[in-house]
């Protein structure tokens, strides 16, 4: 396989890259199919855009055009790469066609071509005829790249029935960087600030190179002018991000229900008979959102009880608990005064969860000594205190992989507190958990109780128990 370097102005994405070289230039005697998909603002055009710079082919990126407009600037755009006087395509078989003609080798990528679906829904099945024993590509090497940011057509491109199913050699999904990486790619050595800002913006690269223009909170004191200034004033370009966000989702029609779905699991009303008891549509909407990659539905760890919703873009979740209760004060230009009242809500309904669910994804990062073995599951769960008469509520809960008559082995089960000083109080209540799993039937005798905390251990912490802090999720 050809070795090429990875620019040096991309961050991170090793993995990423190393599967797309991998891709592009390992040896075949026939053309091969890539997918390349991502929510947006995550890099991919640039990721995409540099390989072709590196391995060399062609680069084409769609608009939101009509489908004769689309090949008629394909077919400037491929004239003037190739120095040949200026294609006139009359559809979509002559432009492949000519496409693996002119770049019999190298790469072909066809960046946001689910806004070439949307115009022309008959091209999965071209692109697949033209990749047939008999198709245009036939005595080429071409590696054909499909990129797009619409997660829910690019996911149907390889599902059940669809044209190209099993003909993609690569499947690839850019994701957000993770917490350590995003703290790294912001500059940010505090872990607390680093949680913050992540609570807000996540790990989406766009947001510090372009929207905010790498302006970075400088300290832990400088951070709520930092939220003032970039996230709620009107005229930065932060500021309307979580409302594009949805519009620019193409199979997403209804969006004050969408919004409504939002606003329901920000404020706690997160199953799905929650959300049904306000929205007549709450089934469609939900899968939609889903397919989006907007929304995750969680199992609860140890029931069949129902799932729970949450969002995965922190834009959204900020937008819906802090920016919509205070947007006409903000849009009246005083994001002080609104920031100033909405704080404690910031801590409680974004920080909050947020930390809780950068704790489960460390889980899925540590080595096997951590708990014993490498988790096979991570996710909330509750468990029934029926002498109390209350449900014990366990934030992350690591079940290790079932066995055939074996019990479920539970490897720890964790409590998370961002903001709170934590005490024994919060281990008794997890063994009270770890005692009554025991009589349903789980494997509790290597469980560790796991205090996650942002404010630290008050006392000293049980023998039984461990703590995970901020310097451990980022370490």
């Amino acid at each position: 396989m050809t070795f090429l370097s990875k620019p040096v102005q991309i961050f991170g994405r090793e993995r990423e890259w190393a599967g797309l070289v991998r891709f592009a230039t390992f040896p075949g005697p026939e053309a091969r199919l890539g997918i390349v998909s991502g929510r947006r603002r995550q890099g991919k055009t640039f990721l995409l855009d540099a390989l072709v710079r590196e391995a060399g082919g062609f680069f084409f990126a769609a608009t939101d055009e009509t489908e004769t407009a689309v090949l008629t600037r394909l077919g400037w755009e491929l004239a003037a790469w190739t120095g040949d006087g200026p294609h006139a395509f009359a559809d979509w078989h002559e432009a492949l066609e000519r496409l693996f003609t002119d770049v019999p080798q190298g790469l072909i990528v066809l960046d946001e071509f689910s806004r070439l679906v949307e115009a022309s829904p008959a091209l999965p099945s071209i692109c697949r005829l033209a990749l047939d024993a008999h198709g245009y590509a036939k005595g080429t090497t071409s590696r054909l790249l499909l990129c797009g940011s619409d997660m829910g057509v690019m996911s149907r491109l390889l599902a059940g029935r669809a044209p190209l199913r099993r003909w993609a050699g690569l499947d690839m999904v850019i994701r957000p960087l993770d917490h350590r990486e995003a703290a790294a790619f912001w500059g940010i050595d505090d872990p607390r600030l680093a949680v913050l800002v992540h609570s807000i913006v996540g790990g989406t690269p766009a947001y510090r190179r372009e929207f905010v223009a790498g302006d970075v909170p400088r300290s832990m004191d400088d951070f709520d002018g930092w939220v003032v200034r970039t996230v709620l004033d009107p005229r930065a370009a932060l500021f309307h991000e979580a409302r594009h966000l949805l519009a620019e989702e193409a199979g997403i029609q209804d969006l004050a229900g969408s919004r409504a779905v939002f606003a329901a699991i920000v404020s706690g009303k997160a199953t799905c008979g929650e959300i049904a008891d306000h929205l007549e549509d709450a089934d469609q909407l939900t899968r939609v959102l889903e397919d989006a990659q907007l929304i995750s539905r969680q199992q609860d760890a140890f029931g069949p009880g129902p799932a729970v919703f949450r969002v995965s873009e922190p834009l959204i979740v900020f937008y819906e608990a802090i920016m919509r209760r205070e947007w006409t004060r903000l849009e009246r230009g005083q994001p002080e005064a609104a920031w100033r009242d909405s704080r404690a809500t910031f801590l409680s309904q974004v920080v909050g969860p947020h930390f809780e669910a950068l704790c489960r994804e460390w889980v899925w990062t540590v080595d096997a000594g951590v708990f014993g073995e490498l988790p096979s599951e991570v996710a909330a769960g509750t468990v029934a205190d029926p002498r109390n008469r209350t449900q014990i509520q366990v934030d992350v809960a690591v079940l290790g992989r079932e066995e055939h008559g074996r019990p479920r082995r539970v490897l720890s089960l964790g409590e998370v507190k961002w903001d709170k000083v934590m005490h024994p109080g919060h281990v008794e209540r997890l063994r009270r958990a770890r005692d009554l799993l025991s009589v349903k039937g789980y494997d509790t005798s290597g469980t560790v109780l796991t205090c996650y905390t942002g404010a630290g251990f008050q006392g000293d912490l049980p023998k039984d128990a461990r703590a995970v802090t901020l310097d451990d999720l980022y370490a």
